[in-house]
């Protein structure tokens, strides 16, 4: 994890001095300066401002909340979306399990988790019905994060669950095996509808849909959509779509903002009001084995993961998962794509 504690200090206090000409008005030695002058001490107080809100803590689920972060189309920030929510509301104080599904295994590098193919991971669960607790491991850095790692071995699950008793449910019961205690379950699904990602919308109650705001980003929502609603109806009836997240927002662009009215439109209440701008950081982070909170908590895309993670925790208050919610129909959704394209 980046020490911001050596640059917070002297920064956070200009440095006393002369006025320059240039500023043209009197500034006080409270007033901040402003950003361009000063980006180390712009990067500096976000750090300290993302820090002190880790430290808040969150009110806890009364129950564990299981979402699947689900979209089949590729690049739209799924895997950045899982493990980004999941530090932010393990720094938050929760605690929090990412179960990576994608043969990638880029949730797994991401958190520093090690996944070659010698490690106990997720296929063993789900092929050979190995207990969860014998595959999940701590996140280095992030008190509280947990993930369930995945392996190459998982390329050929889709094939060898067909055969399997109740292939469907096989994580289901694995998570309902598990006896730590959790507050929130992510699963990272891969970029496909096949029966990983069943496996994924039968074990939850939640979808959370990363949606990108570029052209064709609501390309193929609508399969989606009809597969969440067929899951509901016969294999899962609590499950429903309770969030939306924007992510790859360009705010100097209307393409960006055109797509954010769109989906904000139709989907209502379900988009959360935090957006994922576009981030270096964002994009660096997984080549150190971090998340983006952990390797630059000052920046953009950090304070952005912490305010979704907020905005989802504080939508889960209070909130039961006994009966099915109101739903996002398929239906609907079409007129939306055709609208956008």
């Amino acid at each position: 994890m980046r020490s911001d504690a050596n640059i917070a200090g002297p920064m956070t206090d200009p440095v006393p001095g002369p006025r320059t000409e240039s500023m043209g008005e009197d500034v006080s030695r409270e007033t901040p300066p402003p950003m361009d002058d000063t980006p180390i001490g712009r990067a500096a107080q976000l750090a300290v401002e993302a820090l002190g809100r880790a430290g808040e803590g969150l009110p806890r689920p009364e129950q564990t909340r299981i979402m699947v972060v689900a979209n089949q189309k590729g690049g739209v920030g799924k895997t950045t979306t899982t493990v980004n929510l999941a530090a932010s509301l393990a720094l938050h104080g929760a605690r929090v399990l990412v179960v990576d599904l994608d043969p990638q295994g880029n949730a797994s590098t991401a958190l520093g988790i090690d996944h070659h193919a010698e490690v106990p991971s997720i296929y063993d669960v789900l092929v050979d019905s190995r207990p969860l607790s014998e595959v999940v491991q701590p996140v280095p850095d992030v008190e509280g994060l947990f993930c369930a790692p995945a392996t190459i071995d998982l390329a050929g699950a889709e094939i060898e669950l067909v055969s399997l008793v109740a292939r469907e449910s096989r994580l289901q019961r694995a998570i309902q095996a598990y006896e730590q205690p959790l507050d929130y379950i992510l699963i990272d699904c891969p970029p496909s509808l096949g029966l990983l990602t069943v496996n994924a919308l039968v074990a939850g109650a939640e979808v959370l849909i990363p949606i990108q705001c570029e052209y064709y980003a609501l390309e193929g929502l609508g399969q989606l959509l009809r597969n969440v609603d067929l899951v509901r109806g016969h294999l899962n009836p609590n499950l429903h779509v309770s969030t939306i997240l924007l992510t790859m927002y360009d705010g100097r662009t209307r393409l960006a903002s055109q797509v954010a009215d769109e989906v904000r439109s139709h989907f209502g209440d379900e988009v959360l009001r935090t957006s994922i701008p576009r981030s270096v950081r964002i994009s660096e982070a997984p080549s150190y084995g971090q998340t983006v909170l952990t390797y630059d908590p000052g920046s953009s895309g950090a304070l952005s993961y912490f305010e979704a993670a907020r905005e989802i925790a504080l939508k889960g208050v209070g909130v039961s998962y006994d009966a099915p919610h109101a739903h996002i129909g398929a239906q609907g959704d079409q007129s939306m794509v055709e609208g956008i394209q």
